[in-house]
């Protein structure tokens, strides 16, 4: 069986929750939006995360059943609520986000499930939001010690709010081989973590400083860009009209996953991802349907 054949296990690892937006709420979490748009995209899109055992929480079970996404290592518990974010959208379609606490994602416990998934993944997806409690954050450094060799270990930064630090930052690049990050963190990760000023230097030193397979950088409208050993892939924003950027960059993150795992050049992995993530800015919430043509290579 080819690469291409090959349905690949693709696993978002944190937080899952509902965001509050103006128009109602849609399922959430960059771990959760990243699973989707892997089963989208024909993988096998699954979620390790913890919801609470109410009625939110259900309902999160039964979206992601509709949604093709696998669910068996999600738990329920009994002690905290499933999460919730309230997102406003300002006029550029930008969201901004305040992100409730001491929720069921904070305590993501090891259990067999976790386990078993890990070592069947062929990629994991985990960011620094899910790891703002030391309960998550263990787990989340379990499960990456649990995968096999040649899982493909992306680590999407992912900055909300305060919940972050060099540390944590460190830590996980310990553990990655993709980092994914957008114009807006990079600044701030340069900060932390003693990169040089200009953009292309600080991706090219955090690309070598932690023998990375890949850095990927997201601008928005401005574009992306693609950094390998091999060589480096940039691309300007295609031109949508965007309803809200929500998910945009979780669905990219999926498509340059899977695009990694099928073996295909980099400007392909890159082309893919940025056409899905337009179409995700032209769509309301982070799971739209996405149409046949995107799916493609």
């Amino acid at each position: 069986m080819s690469q291409r054949q090959r349905q690949f296990c693709l696993v978002g690892l944190g937080e899952i929750l509902w965001d509050l937006l103006p128009a109602g709420p849609q399922l959430g979490g960059a771990p959760a939006n990243f699973a989707y748009h892997a089963a989208a995209l024909g993988g096998r899109g699954a979620v390790a995360s913890c919801v609470g055992d109410d009625d939110r929480g259900r309902e999160i079970l039964e979206r992601l059943d509709g949604l093709g996404v696998d669910r068996a290592a999600v738990a329920l518990d009994s002690e905290h609520p499933t999460g919730t974010v309230t997102v406003e959208v300002d006029a550029d379609g930008r969201p901004h986000y305040t992100i409730h606490e001491n929720v069921a994602w904070d305590f993501i416990r090891p259990d067999e499930a976790l386990w078993h998934l890990a070592v069947t993944a062929d990629a994991v997806c985990f960011g620094t939001l899910a790891q703002r409690s030391a309960v998550s954050r263990a787990t989340i450094a379990q499960f990456l010690e649990h995968t096999l060799a040649g899982c493909l270990r992306i680590f999407d930064i992912n900055l909300r709010q305060s919940y972050y630090d060099r540390a944590v930052l460190e830590h996980s690049l310990e553990h990655a081989d993709v980092v994914k990050l957008n114009d807006e963190e990079l600044p701030v990760v340069s900060r932390l973590l003693d990169l040089p000023g200009p953009a292309d230097e600080a991706l090219s030193a955090l690309l070598k400083n932690h023998s990375l397979r890949l850095v990927v950088l997201t601008k928005g409208a401005a574009g992306s860009v693609l950094i390998s050993p091999q060589g480096t892939s940039s691309l300007p924003g295609e031109s949508v009209k965007v309803v809200d950027t929500v998910g945009a960059g979780d669905a990219f993150t999926a498509a340059v996953a899977l695009g990694l795992l099928e073996g295909a050049s980099l400007e392909a992995v890159h082309r893919r991802a940025a056409r899905l993530a337009a179409f995700v800015c032209s769509q309301s919430g982070a799971t739209p349907h996405v149409p046949g043509e995107l799916r493609r290579l």
